[in-house]
């Protein structure tokens, strides 16, 4: 019994050392940790650094904001002053539907109500508020949705209006934006621009990818500026701290030699023949001789910039890129180097028809010819053989020195991206022969109004521009661009004179090729040109319609001031004539060019706008009624919140104003193309434009209710 009693008393001894040993082991263990700790602390309040890192500068770059601040994109006028190309921001909203998204203040970022949120954001979309429902209520989990085409592109004052909603999980991605106003409108002198991620900054910017916003891409972009400060947990910026602030430089303005009115004319004829004739091609062209400056320019097919509308079918500027064979109006250049040269003798006499050259036979268009008839009438006749004898007169080395004083096989150095030189074939007295008549000679548009522009300049060929000036922000003339002489004169005073006198007789109905272009009352002096396209199988394609059909003008006939250029590629509709086609747009244009050389220094044509918004709109109406300007109110309401961004407009014409948010669509019957683009910008919709010319009809009914973001489509006729 003792024994058993000692026993237990050994065991509990035993368990009591072990767990004194036990509680050291854990004392001795809770100590190294402590000290671990303390020592850690200790190393981190004395080095402020961990694995290398500053701690301090780690806990200054989680509470450092730095912030891009973007700088505006530089705005493209027209030479009178009228947004052709300027700023904007669209805007993409979308839905963050996961419900972990809480913010510091512990409110829900996420979608909370989606039949609320459907219902307020359909009055805004242009979609309704069970497909809203739909995009809220996924198949699959998703942290955050899109509303697809609905929910993209939409303008500040959309945004905004959702914005006021206060709708949580509502969100919205910014993205920079150009703005066309005009649409069709010299699209590929213009150019385009488009946002593109920049990895550096994390942010987007707009960049030109196209014609003039290409070309000057640097000058109108500018400079992002940056902004760093401190911020508390809250994200509110923290008092005491230092800032950096450096202030974005926005972007150069460029001022066109472009003239809206002109420009908007042009486009709408060459529609008109693309729709009824359907060409391969076409280019046009309005140039100030004197000066070089190009007033109206375009080409067909063409794209809409503001909709993309053809652009994957038209993205070459075929000004500048493309090269042709110019045919018969290459005439004008020929006889200026006869002229010159002493080698044109205008009461001698040649057989027309054929001559035999190298042992090929070259023809005239019409085969048989004319029979004998002086070199007097190879200009207005247009006749191939005329001009073969003009060029073996000279010699081949004389007019190949004519063709170098004319450019030929250089590039212009116009301001447009991927201009080509052209080609010349000179070695075999055929290849000689032929580009007096515009064969075996490739040439670009500019190239050759650079040629013809010596014929307003006493034989002095000046550079195409399409730039009048650049200015900053804040409107200063940073550079204004001068006539730019090319090279020495090609030729006399006198050989202008005798190249103009022949150029007049193209009109004449007895021997002239050109008698349908024929204008009464004006002074007007032409050239017509009928080029044949190169086969790629060899020699040249066969049809009637497969030419490069052309005329070029100038006005006034004795002392050139204005040119018109027009090429026209293999009408595949041609139920006409190709000069009756060609003169549907020629004639008109040359008009206008000459009403508006009548007008050019009427300095009451435009005017600038006044700031409107915030007055009343009776006051508004009376004030802009003494400048000349008709009012457009849209809305019923008294006070005026918006008005349309127009710097300059022409006397007569009309300016949109909105005063209130909910807008009535009008009777637009006889509106412009400029009324529209206003409109349409003010009330936040979207045009679907088929056609040239005035309103014809509209999808909309006059009177309805218009929501922001609809399509309005609209038959525009001449």
């Amino acid at each position: 019994m003792k024994q058993n009693i000692n026993n237990l008393r050994s065991q509990k001894s035993k368990a009591h050392g072990y767990r004194f040993t036990v509680g050291r082991c854990l004392q001795v263990a809770a100590a190294l940790v402590f000290l671990v700790f303390v020592g850690r602390f200790l190393y981190l309040g004395i080095s402020q650094t961990v694995n290398g890192r500053n701690l301090s500068q780690r806990t200054e770059q989680l509470y450092k904001r730095n912030q891009v601040l973007k700088a505006s994109r530089g705005t493209i006028y027209d030479r009178n002053g009228l947004a052709v190309a300027q700023d904007s921001h669209l805007y993409t909203v979308y839905a963050i539907l996961d419900k972990t998204s809480i913010n510091y203040k512990n409110k829900p970022e996420y979608v909370v109500n989606k039949s609320k949120t459907a219902d307020k954001l359909a009055t805004v979309l242009p979609i309704s508020a069970s497909k809203i429902l739909q995009y809220l209520n996924p198949s699959h989990s998703a942290f955050q949705v899109q509303f697809g085409a609905a929910g993209s592109g939409l303008t500040k004052r959309q945004r905004d209006q959702i914005v006021k909603m206060k709708l949580p999980g509502i969100k919205f991605f910014e993205t920079p934006a150009r703005l066309y106003p005009n649409g069709n409108f010299a699209s590929h002198i213009v150019g385009y621009a488009e946002p593109k991620y920049d990895k550096k900054t994390n942010t987007e910017n707009l960049v030109g990818t196209m014609g003039l916003e290409a070309w000057y891409n640097d000058l109108l972009s500018g400079k992002d500026g940056t902004q760093i400060s401190s911020v508390d947990a809250a994200n509110y910026q923290a008092p005491n701290h230092a800032q950096s602030y450096r202030a974005p430089k926005n972007g150069n303005d460029l001022y066109l030699t472009i003239d809206s009115q002109l420009q908007d004319y042009l486009e709408n004829r060459l529609s008109d023949v693309q729709q009824t004739y359907n060409p391969v091609s076409m280019t046009a062209v309005v140039e100030d001789m004197k000066t070089g400056k190009i007033l109206a320019a375009s080409q067909r097919p063409t794209f809409n910039p503001q909709t993309k509308k053809g652009m994957d079918k038209s993205y070459r500027n075929i000004l500048v890129q493309d090269t042709f064979e110019p045919g018969s109006v290459f005439k004008v250049l020929t006889l200026s180097a006869a002229v010159d040269s002493g080698n044109y003798h205008p009461n001698q006499y040649y057989n027309s028809g054929s001559v035999s050259v190298g042992g090929s036979v070259i023809h005239d268009w019409q085969s048989s010819g004319w029979g004998s008839i002086p070199f007097s009438q190879a200009f207005p006749r247009s006749s191939n053989t005329g001009f073969v004898h003009l060029e073996q007169q000279m010699g081949a080395k004389t007019w190949h020195k004519y063709l170098k004083k004319f450019r030929i096989n250089q590039k212009t150095g116009v301001t447009l991206p991927g201009e080509q030189s052209g080609l010349l074939a000179f070695k075999s007295p055929v290849d000689q022969a032929v580009t007096s008549f515009g064969q075996g000679v490739n040439v670009n548009v500019m190239q050759m109004m650079q040629a013809f522009s010596s014929l307003a300049n006493e034989g002095q060929m000046v550079k195409p521009q399409f730039v009048e000036k650049e200015t900053n922000a804040s409107g200063k003339t940073i550079k204004s661009y001068q006539v730019q002489d090319v090279g020495d004169p090609v030729y006399s005073k006198q050989t202008a004179q005798v190249v103009l006198k022949n150029m007049k007789r193209v009109l004449n109905k007895r021997i002239g090729t050109g008698a349908t272009y024929r204008m009464d009352h004006q002074s007007i002096a032409i050239k017509t040109g009928t080029a044949q396209i190169a086969n790629p199988h060899g020699g040249y394609l066969k049809g009637d319609n497969n030419y490069i059909f052309s005329v070029v003008g100038v006005t006034p006939a004795k002392k050139p001031r204005y040119c018109v250029y027009i090429t026209m590629k293999q009408p595949r509709r041609m139920v006409k004539p190709a000069e009756t086609i060609l003169a549907s747009i020629f004639k008109p244009v040359m008009n206008r060019t000459i009403l508006m050389s009548k007008n050019e220094h009427d300095t009451t044509k435009l005017v600038t706008v006044p700031n409107l918004t915030k007055m009343s709109f009776q006051s508004a109406k009376q004030k802009a009624s003494q400048l000349g300007i008709k009012l457009v109110k849209l809305g019923r309401g008294d006070k005026i919140t918006a008005q349309a961004e127009n710097k300059k407009i022409q006397v007569g014409n009309k300016l949109f104003v909105r005063t209130t948010k909910k807008i009535t669509c009008p009777e637009m019957h006889g509106w412009t193309l400029n009324d529209l683009q206003q409109f349409a910008t003010l009330a936040d919709i979207k045009l679907d434009l088929k056609g040239s010319g005035v309103v014809q009809k509209q999808s909309i009914k006059p009177g309805a209710t218009i929501k922001p973001g609809t399509k309005l489509k609209i038959e525009l006729k001449e």
